[in-house]
């Protein structure tokens, strides 16, 4: 094999520098040639009536296609070309400089007095909402928030799509009521 690589490096240097990788080197295309080379032998068979050297150019071209064709597609671009929120340099002062993670805001509900208010409003909310909320209501929200169009709704629980809409509506309007009735006064 290593003969064989020797004798045809030549060849495939030949072959290569007839094409141009956007983005890459000339060797990038040579390793290319060398492996449709490689594949050359392995796939050569002395029974076909087509000499090595032809069955060889055809390899070695086809792969270099190929490699030029994948790199032309950009389908690893967003993968090569992301930032990292967590090595990316956002603004230096000093000696000291700051990733984009350290500089965008953190979770709001770390703080464990927001976590337990919020949940105690998720509660509050839901218990609100089984007892005030249809059973026409109940399911229509249940389907919504399931992601489900107007159309399914309706079809499902066979009605009009204008019913699951004024559902929808009332839905909101209990939320909305109950949100206000837990309102806290804001005395700042």
């Amino acid at each position: 094999m290593d003969r064989l690589i020797e004798r045809y490096r030549g060849f495939v240097r030949m072959k290569a520098s007839a094409y141009f990788l956007a983005g890459g080197e000339s060797e990038d295309l040579i390793q290319e040639g060398l492996i449709g080379f490689y594949k050359a032998v392995r796939d050569y068979r002395v029974d076909r009536e087509a000499s090595f050297r032809s069955f060889a150019e055809l390899c070695v071209t086809r792969q270099i296609i190929t490699a030029i064709k994948t790199a032309a597609r950009n389908k690893h671009t967003p993968l090569n070309t992301y930032v990292s929120f967590s090595h990316t340099r956002a603004g230096a002062s000093g000696d000291q400089e700051m990733s984009l993670a350290e500089v965008l805001p953190g979770d709001p509900v770390v703080d464990p007095i927001t976590q337990v208010i919020s949940s105690e409003e998720l509660r509050s909310l839901v218990v609100c909402l089984g007892d005030s909320l249809s059973d026409l209501e109940s399911g229509v929200l249940t389907m919504y928030l399931e992601g489900r169009s107007y159309e399914e709704i309706a079809e499902r629980l066979d009605c009009t799509p204008k019913t699951v809409d004024n559902a929808l509506q009332r839905v909101k309007r209990k939320v909305l009521t109950h949100l206000r009735s837990r309102e806290v006064l804001d005395l700042r």
